[in-house]
């Protein structure tokens, strides 16, 4: 595929783990042409006040209450600057809504936002599951964060203020990708299922994130087989994105993640605008 058709979550500087600026994500966007374009910055609720110490585990993280709003802010700002050559979705990535409420609402009732990713990165009261070590977890332990992090994320798609789910299986980019050990999501088939039917009954979607294809782990989140899944569970919402963090990997990986839609079933992929699914033809 010579153009790149869309890329529906990425990160800016507004993010603390990205690198650059909202305005250079947004000029290398128009350069690719892409027909939809959603600048997707962190808003990890549970982050939402100052780190307790600078020493503070995930301290970066921490202050999701200004550099969220600020991103929202500059968004808009740049809608209109770039206006004629790009389409700018204006987007948040919300983390953990379930674990501030007051705060995730605030967000949600934003009228700026056109689009909001639903994502889990954490269990309640764990740490973000980058900073975990898996090799000191027994099997049984590791099924049990798992069990958690299906099951908290079951409960944020029953909430439901969002517009797709984003990256399910996140925690597998550490388990299986950064530490090697094997996991069967075929465990969890019961509750995965739950997850694609509340979504599809509130007609909200899920994403393809394609950064795992630059990482370790080596393929989407979540897997075909499981994209394939959600479409033969009658899901029709559908987005790709890059979660790029730098201009560089902006793009990257939607070709592949397009041709994987394709072979689950799927004819059309989805962007947004205020909350509202267009769909794009494959």
């Amino acid at each position: 595929m010579d153009k790149i058709l869309l890329d529906m979550h990425t990160h800016s500087s507004h993010s603390p783990d990205a690198e650059d600026s909202a305005a250079a994500m947004c000029e290398r966007a128009a350069e690719l042409g892409l027909t939809a374009y959603a600048l997707t910055d962190h808003c990890d609720v549970n982050f939402w006040e100052k780190a307790p110490t600078p020493e503070t585990i995930d301290a970066m993280m921490y202050g999701s209450g200004s550099y969220a709003l600020a991103s929202i802010a500059e968004q808009t700002q740049l809608r209109d600057k770039y206006s004629g050559r790009l389409d700018l979705i204006i987007g948040i990535e919300l983390g953990q809504p379930l674990q501030n409420m007051e705060k995730a609402e605030l967000i949600t009732d934003d009228p700026r936002l056109d689009f909001i990713i639903g994502s889990h990165h954490m269990n309640a009261g764990v740490d973000d599951f980058y900073y975990l070590d898996y090799s000191k977890m027994s099997p049984a332990e590791l099924d049990r964060l798992l069990e958690n992090c299906f099951t908290q994320t079951l409960e944020m798609c029953r909430w439901g203020r969002f517009d797709v789910l984003g990256h399910l299986t996140y925690p597998l980019r550490y388990i299986c990708g950064e530490y090697g050990i094997p996991v069967d999501t075929d465990r969890y088939h019961d509750i995965i299922c739950e997850i694609f039917s509340t979504l599809i009954s509130k007609g909200k979607g899920i994403e393809i994130n394609t950064s795992g294809l630059r990482q370790k782990y080596g393929m989407t989140f979540p897997t075909f087989e499981l994209v394939k899944l959600y479409r033969q569970l009658g899901g029709e919402i559908l987005t790709i994105g890059s979660d790029a963090h730098r201009v560089p990997d902006l793009g990257k990986g939607i070709a592949e993640g397009i041709e994987l839609a394709k072979a689950a079933g799927f004819d059309k992929v989805a962007y947004f605008k205020k909350h509202e699914p267009h769909f794009l033809k494959l």
